[in-house]
């Protein structure tokens, strides 16, 4: 394979259907709701829907998988046209289909359909996987990942692999960096494991102690660098083989919204992470925070995720109009995610940052302080870098979509011109204490709190380079 190497997804695509109404009598035979239609919207779920996630931001991505000449399979490949390269195995039957009945915006039935075996992979197959840059597998229990066990084996050897997987499903692979049950998986793939009770439960029940038990014990019986449990509101806990202290990793904030599909960008921003060259802790802590903003803007029933990408059009320059560009992607039912700040020396810190921020949403503008505004909040010596540097810098980044600079000692003002579907801020403040907060409730924005790198800050920064200025000048070269 030539060119950079892609992010390989493998695992088992379904069709989800979500058909929407309410619900306000019950039916006269039974004691069953009514529910009358509003709308219904159809699209990839399982390792389909985990690839399409590994792919925003233009990431190359190729998704092994078994489809068939079913109208589901049809629909499924129509979606993930021109969003990832399909690299197929025969289907033997149809696709699964998953139907949700929602009233209100709450589940009220499921119902599944069809169902088939995975045929054996080509060289194509295996030459994707030996030339992985990352992969991730989906594993929704049709045995797609038992059917490529042996390349998946080997591509775990020398490649970073994570594994999602299922009760019903195949074992992880030896080897695999991440394993990502969540709670009710983990309770139900520990029983059986040795030393484990025969149904898989714990003196603690649902503690974190419990959890680390049966994490470890996973880890060790599939031979995994690591085990991260995802529990919802609580978080992930990253345990090891061979026990020791597993590290929690808190969600940035409490995520309210359609759950479904979280698992999948939790997976999906994992692997992602680890092709970019991040430790393990680092790769969950961003996954973490991904997947709780991904709940948050509606999960896998949001219609943004599938919206038809845009065509681009001519390039926009560092001046972009911020306010044009809001209205625009209002305009065509997008969201616009807003921060804001004095970035005066741009670092490691913030470029996560921008980089979960942009994620969020279709667009991403900086809010950024004037030269002033930084002085009155920083004291004499700042800003370091003038405004039209820093706001060049920060347009330059592929996170960043536009900037506006705002004169004023707080953005409300500027926010109350961009009314932001989104207003996102980094580090240990909470969404109750955050002043923009109020203002976004005015036209019914969400504030929202992400994981910031520690140890990363333009004052340390700049004490550091004195430091080293001071010490320069005290050697004889200096």
């Amino acid at each position: 394979m030539t060119g950079p190497k892609p992010l390989v997804v493998v695992g088992d695509v379904l069709l989800d259907e979500d058909i929407e109404g309410v619900a306000t009598r019950l039916a006269p035979d039974a004691p069953a709701p009514v529910v009358d239609v509003t709308g219904d919207r159809r699209h990839p779920g399982g390792a389909g829907l985990a690839a399409a996630l590994a792919a925003r931001g233009g990431r190359d991505v190729v998704l092994v998988t078994a489809l068939g000449d079913d109208p589901a399979s049809e629909a499924v490949r129509r979606e993930l046209s021109g969003r990832v390269r399909l690299l197929e195995l025969p289907l033997h039957g149809t696709l699964p289909v998953k139907t949700r009945v929602l009233a209100g915006g709450r589940p009220v039935v499921r119902i599944d359909r069809g169902g088939g075996t995975p045929g054996e992979p080509d060289d194509a197959v295996r030459e994707a996987l030996a030339g992985a840059h990352a992969v991730l597998v989906a594993d929704y229990g049709r045995h797609t990942a038992g059917a490529v066990r042996a390349p998946l084996e080997d591509a775990a050897r020398h490649t970073p692999l994570v594994w999602d997987p299922h009760p019903k499903g195949d074992p992880p692979v030896p080897g695999a960096r991440i394993v990502t049950p969540n709670a009710a998986e983990a309770v139900a793939l520990c029983a059986g494991a040795p030393g484990a009770p025969p149904d898989g439960s714990a003196p603690e029940g649902s503690s974190l102690g419990a959890f680390a038990v049966r994490g470890a014990r996973l880890a060790e019986r599939w031979r995994a660098a690591g085990v991260a449990v995802t529990l919802g509101e609580r978080g992930v806990l990253l345990t090891r083989p061979g026990g020791g202290t597993p590290m929690l990793i808190p969600a940035p904030f409490r995520a309210d919204g359609d759950p479904c599909g979280a698992g999948d960008c939790f997976a999906a921003t994992t692997v992602a992470a680890l092709a970019d060259g991040l430790l393990p802790e680092e790769a969950l802590q961003r996954a973490v925070a991904e997947a709780a903003a991904f709940v948050a803007a509606g999960g896998a029933g949001n219609p943004d995720l599938w919206h038809t990408p845009a065509v681009p059009g001519p390039a926009r320059s560092p001046a972009a109009d911020a306010f044009e560009l809001a209205e625009a992607v209002r305009a065509r039912g997008g969201t616009v995610v807003a921060t804001g700040g004095c970035f005066d020396l741009v670092h490691a810190g913030h470029v996560g940052l921008l980089e979960s921020a942009r994620r969020i949403g279709d667009c991403l503008i900086v809010c950024l302080n004037s030269d002033a505004s930084v002085t009155r909040r920083k004291g004499p010596g700042r800003p370091l870098t003038p405004a039209a540097d820093r706001a060049r810098v920060l347009a330059a980044l592929g996170s960043v979509d536009a900037v506006v600079v705002f004169e004023e000692d707080t953005p409300e003002a500027v926010l109350g011109r961009l009314r932001p579907d989104v207003w996102v801020k980094g580090g240990d403040y909470s969404v109750q204490a955050l002043p923009e907060a109020e203002v976004l409730r005015t036209w019914g924005g969400q504030a929202v709190v992400l994981p910031y790198l520690d140890g990363r800050s333009t004052t340390l920064l700049a004490r550091r380079a004195a430091r080293a200025a001071a010490v320069a000048l005290k050697s004889p070269e200096g």
